[in-house]
């Protein structure tokens, strides 16, 4: 049995209350509820337009997506183009843009904050490159003044992964909202939850009404009578009802969701405070062991979770950690999904990697992260010391 979990509800009576009224209201697919949660998420993060759909996996396929159907052949990708990855992400971070033809470049990551190595990814950007992807890990985001002052000048998009950082910060400005498009993702297991669930923001009002037709089928009908798709909508509704002018998806939410997304966001705020709260104590804990490389924060991190690498010189190894926490009901896991560029599944993709990726190496090797939750984590973390001192001095 778990005593510390990776992972937990967030949920209490304001959640299904919520519930309860859609399914009283008999609407499910969706509705004014995802309408109103996009509005909230949109303000909440200082952004424009936000849309929602089923996942983050799909956040990032949309975000992908629209970036080949812009109006202006300048702004738009094409397939063959070039985008810088870091080397550790999830895999949906990278599927989509294989998806879409892009070619893949793998670019080293700092073993301390787990993003992006800066020296790397400067070095990594060439005249071929069209769109670098931020993964924002574990909470923390990247250092976006370094990476603004890399791309400046270059043509390069930006566009950013935030599923696993909701709530964090850089420089007073909120992750996911320093790029041209951002993702978020609000599973289970996430800073909020809506069972499943996806978001993009962006400020651009073009990409916006993009985003809104590749969700549902790539139709007209949930875009405004004006639009940047397709100009203006036809007056005749039984002809303009299935009206298809893009190649899009169903991605679209369940209104359980979007309800479920309006209770959440209000405790946001709250939630990343005691975050941000366990963090302070994880790594005063954390001094006591040395043994341990343990993530270092860049601006204000939303902290998803709590990183430990396991350094060269101790007396142990990653798998006698893993077994010590699992003895101890403590869950852990892999640092998302270690060098992706070590994956099988990478000889599917048009993929090159930038120099020998020697730092995600090591952290695929000897790197796990535990949890961390909306609620204090005194008891768990007297268990964490009681089992990290059971290994080897």
């Amino acid at each position: 049995m778990s005593k510390y979990p990776l992972a937990c509800t967030s949920w209490d009576e304001a959640e299904y209350e919520a519930m309860a009224q859609v399914i009283q209201s008999g609407r499910f697919s969706m509705g004014e509820h995802v309408a109103g949660f996009e509005q909230e998420f949109a303000k909440h993060f200082g952004s424009r337009f936000c849309v929602m759909v089923n996942s983050g996996s799909s956040a990032n396929l949309l975000m992908v997506a629209a970036l080949f159907y812009r109006e202006n052949k300048a702004e738009r990708l094409t397939a063959g183009d070039e985008v810088i990855v870091p080397a550790v992400s999830w895999s949906t971070t990278y599927f989509p843009l294989h998806q879409y033809g892009l070619k893949l470049k793998f670019v080293d990551i700092d073993p301390e904050t787990l993003n992006y190595d800066l020296v790397q990814l400067a070095d990594a950007v060439s005249e071929r490159t069209r769109l670098v992807m931020a993964v924002n890990l574990l909470g923390n985001p990247n250092d976006f003044a370094a990476i603004q002052a890399i791309l400046a000048g270059k043509g390069v998009i930006l566009i950013e992964d935030n599923c696993e950082s909701m709530g964090a910060a850089f420089a007073g400005k909120m992750a996911g909202t320093f790029g041209i498009m951002g993702s978020f993702s609000s599973f289970f297991s996430h800073h909020i939850s809506t069972m499943e669930g996806g978001m993009v923001l962006t400020d651009d009002e073009e990409l916006f009404h993009i985003l809104l037709s590749l969700r549902a089928h790539g139709w007209t009908r949930n875009l405004p009578k004006v639009n940047k798709v397709c100009g203006v909508k036809g007056d005749n509704p039984f002809e303009e009802s299935f009206r298809f002018v893009l190649p899009g998806y169903n991605v679209r939410p369940l209104e359980l969701s979007g309800a479920l997304g309006l209770t959440q966001i209000r405790k946001l705020s709250d939630f990343v405070k005691v975050r941000r709260e366990n963090a302070v104590k994880f790594l005063r804990l954390m001094g006591s062991f040395p043994q341990f490389q343990v993530q270092r924060e860049i601006g204000a991190s939303s902290w998803f979770g709590f990183s430990l690498v396991v350094r060269e010189a101790a007396p142990f190894s990653r798998e006698d950690v893993v077994q010590t926490l699992d003895s101890h009901g403590i869950e852990c896991r892999p640092i998302v999904a270690g060098n992706f560029a070590r994956c099988e599944a990478v000889r599917w993709l048009d993929a090159t990697n930038h120099g020998d990726l020697a730092q995600a190496d090591w952290i695929d090797r000897n790197g796990l992260f535990i949890g961390n939750h909306h609620y204090p984590l005194d008891e768990q973390f007297v268990l964490l010391g009681e089992a990290l001192r059971k290994l080897p001095c």
